[in-house]
């Protein structure tokens, strides 16, 4: 009898002992990280940049263990402090990554997230003189960053890039050119992915052509701040101070000029270009809300794109909207996703 209740006794602090580890939370870290291919830029945003970094509950117990990592991009009028605080929000990474990490598919991993917030509240991820080249610090300035200050895995099998809405643009734009850096993509409720999103009405246009000043952006309309962000980063103007961009502005030839340069910039147009780039990754996910209007349209052509080139990929479409099921997904999808198909054995990884 004393065998039976000493083995019940183990096994209960075992148990306790499971549970604990399995509640135990992840580490938030805000770091500043320098970006020298975001000096200069124009509209005067800092190239020291605010990054959030979620590190994994074994993390600091484990100190010969080493990890992958998720660059997760976030989006438009978005920052790191909203999705992994102290600023309240309508979601809290950390939160969401201690919850995913219970489940029995989800394995320890690095999550970073750089500050994108820019004078036109986001950068999209892109490459201009105007807001600078995010395409080079994402890729390479913030990996070399991160692989030199933390326990990373560092190689491409190991690195995974994901990101929502201005994000979910970020990094298809930046996943398809840089295979060599990444190795799995996910894309969730990505926007801009087709220039036609961005052929708005003629008064929506015109409301951007009245803004005359950097101060301005913060009181105007939102699809006002997407037009001008877009311009910013894909018809920039160094010659046109104190905005440093043009915009497309009512019908006319130069309205068509600037419609081509954002139409270069869009990942559908880019694709037929990249496709032996997709196709070196190792695994590509996307999803988008069902009532995630004109995202919705644009996601399921990139599918169709996918499924002509035959490139294996995963696209679902769920019942919701830009930013309701947001976190689930991130729980059920995202973190399982890279679980199974980035590589966590470092030996493995430099094979």
């Amino acid at each position: 009898m004393k065998r039976v209740l000493t083995g019940l006794l183990l096994s209960f602090m075992l148990f306790c002992s499971l549970s604990r580890a399995a509640t135990t939370p992840g580490t938030v870290l805000h770091i500043k990280v320098h970006g020298k291919s975001l000096e200069g830029n124009l509209e005067g945003d800092s190239p020291d940049r605010d990054v959030s970094i979620y590190l994994p509950p074994s993390y600091e117990k484990e100190k010969s263990r080493h990890y992958p990592v998720v660059y997760f991009l976030h989006g438009f009028t978005d920052s790191d402090d909203k999705w992994y605080g102290p600023t309240k929000h309508w979601i809290n990474m950390p939160t969401v990554l201690d919850k995913a990490l219970q489940n029995s598919d989800a394995r320890e991993m690095i999550f970073v997230t750089p500050n994108a917030f820019t004078r036109y509240q986001g950068s999209m991820y892109s490459s201009s003189v105007t807001t600078g080249d995010w395409e080079k610090f994402v890729s390479e300035e913030l990996v070399a960053y991160i692989d030199a200050h933390y326990r990373t895995i560092p190689k491409q099998a190991s690195r995974g890039l994901a990101g929502h809405s201005m994000g979910g643009y970020g990094a298809l734009r930046i996943g398809m050119k840089h295979p060599d850096v990444f190795s799995n993509i996910y894309l969730l409720s990505a926007c801009c992915i087709s220039a036609t999103f961005l052929q708005l009405r003629e008064e929506e246009m015109a409301k951007a052509g009245l803004v005359k000043n950097p101060a301005d952006v913060e009181k105007a309309e939102f699809l006002t701040k997407i037009i001008l962000a877009a311009a910013a980063a894909w018809s920039p103007d160094p010659k046109s101070p104190p905005l440093f961009l043009e915009v497309p502005g009512t019908k006319g030839p130069k309205q068509a000029e600037i419609f081509n340069k954002w139409t270069a910039n869009a990942p559908l147009a880019q694709i037929d270009q990249y496709v032996g780039n997709l196709r070196a990754l190792k695994g590509i996910a996307m999803d988008v809300g069902d009532s995630d209007h004109g995202i919705n349209e644009t996601t399921k052509e990139l599918d169709q794109v996918l499924i002509k080139y035959q490139i294996p990929h995963f696209f679902e479409v769920y019942i919701g909207d830009h930013l309701n099921h947001i976190a689930d997904r991130i729980e059920t999808k995202v973190v399982p996703f890279f679980s199974k198909n980035l590589v966590f054995d470092a030996k493995a990884a430099h094979k």
